[in-house]
């Protein structure tokens, strides 16, 4: 069993002697300038606030973010790197908030590898059964063990400069399976890799978590590597989750405009628009082009007794299509990426994509050429242009 659970978590970063009076002045003065927006209070820079998470026995959770919104702390935090300034964390039931990291049983793996470059993969993957003074039959079957689900047997001899960056990272993820930790906590394990070596890596991360019976917290800015890999995410921004769910649930259901926008590649269009509540219908109109809403829609906004209002509408590139009619775009740029062909088109004053499958495709766009596309009322996303929460949770 390795469940754990974040309550209320908060980390606050104190000021250095100076550093307050040095902030707010630069704050008085230049507030046009400010490039960040975590919290600053009186205790210092607030990193994470209001963190609330339970994780399942041998669940695989992944927090995902843009840079600098809090992930890579909570994950220290959860590991005892980082001193939980308030809330409680609990592993198995039991308040881990000042056990010492090497109690917890957990094991992390860094973007940086960390290995030791004097030391065989061999020795680098023992040297922490070593230090729990564990016999050498049993610390040669663990490592022998992890190399081979790793397939990394034929390097076990060789010292870290002799292997490839992907070699390092099974080095690295081998030395922390060979300790059967409950948790195992991956903070951006494969952000130093090529793009190819990254997805033979995640499909290597997906069949470990199958052969290992671990919880897995990983961290990643990549939201490919979160809609792959995770059972459900947590995305976070400036240092508040800003919904948890299975990456089908975020994907077709986000719960704001931050979310819709982070999550799908490319990134969703949006747009100015209206609702339009006729009854217990419910229809949006941009430029002209009017859809109703699918059922499902209609009935969650019914619920939460939405009346017709100005909104952006968010529709994703892949669920547009070219018509005769719809609403009105000018081609900018026409970007042939095999299966299909990316249209990035100017309409309603707005940068927009639109995917086409070449199957689909009646002729060639150039720059210049006006087309239409239109969408359906089941991909249709309404957000509220006060709150920028979707009108429908």
């Amino acid at each position: 069993m390795a469940e754990v659970q974040l309550k209320n978590i908060k980390k606050v970063y104190p000021f250095i002697s100076g550093e307050q009076k040095k902030s707010k002045k630069k704050k008085d003065d230049e507030p046009e300038k400010k490039k960040v927006n975590l919290q600053i209070t009186d205790e210092g820079v607030v990193a994470v606030q209001a963190f609330n998470l339970d994780i399942a026995d041998k669940e695989f959770i992944v927090l995902v973010g843009p840079s600098g919104c809090g992930k890579s702390t909570t994950l220290r935090m959860v590991a005892g790197l980082e001193e939980i300034t308030d809330g409680e964390l609990y592993i198995d039931g039991k308040l881990m908030n000042d056990v010492a990291p090497k109690d917890r049983d957990i094991a992390m793996v860094f973007q940086n590898y960390a290995l030791y470059p004097h030391m065989t993969v061999y020795e680098n993957m023992a040297f922490s059964l070593k230090l729990r003074h564990t016999p050498k039959d049993e610390i040669d079957k663990k490592v022998r063990e992890a190399a081979e689900i790793l397939d990394i047997t034929q390097y076990l001899e060789r010292k870290p400069k002799a292997l490839s960056g992907g070699q390092r990272q099974r080095v690295a993820i081998g030395r922390a399976i060979v300790r059967d930790p409950k948790v195992m906590l991956m903070d951006e394990p494969l952000s130093n890799l090529d793009a190819k070596l990254r997805n033979e890596m995640r499909a290597e991360i997906i069949k470990l978590r199958e052969r290992i019976n671990t919880t897995f917290i990983y961290v990643t800015h990549d939201q490919t590597e979160a809609m792959t890999l995770g059972d459900r995410i947590v995305i976070m921004r400036d240092g508040y989750i800003q919904q948890i769910g299975t990456p089908q649930d975020v994907f077709n259901h986000p719960a704001n405009l931050f979310v819709a926008g982070f999550i799908g590649m490319p990134v969703m269009n949006f747009f100015d628009a209206k609702l339009i509540r006729d009854g217990e219908k419910f229809f949006v109109e941009l430029a002209g082009y009017k859809v109703e809403l699918d059922p499902e829609k209609e009935a969650r906004l019914l619920k939460n007794d939405v009346q017709s209002q100005e909104i952006t509408l968010g529709v994703r590139p892949e669920h547009t299509e070219i018509g005769d009619d719809g609403v009105p775009a000018k081609v900018d740029v026409s970007e042939m990426m095999g299966s299909s062909v990316h249209l990035h088109v100017t309409a309603e004053g707005r940068d927009v994509i639109i995917i086409v499958p070449t199957i689909d495709m009646k002729g060639h766009y150039a720059m210049g050429d006006t087309v239409h596309f239109k969408f359906g009322g089941n991909v249709a996303h309404v957000f509220s242009k006060e709150t920028d929460k979707n009108l429908e949770f």
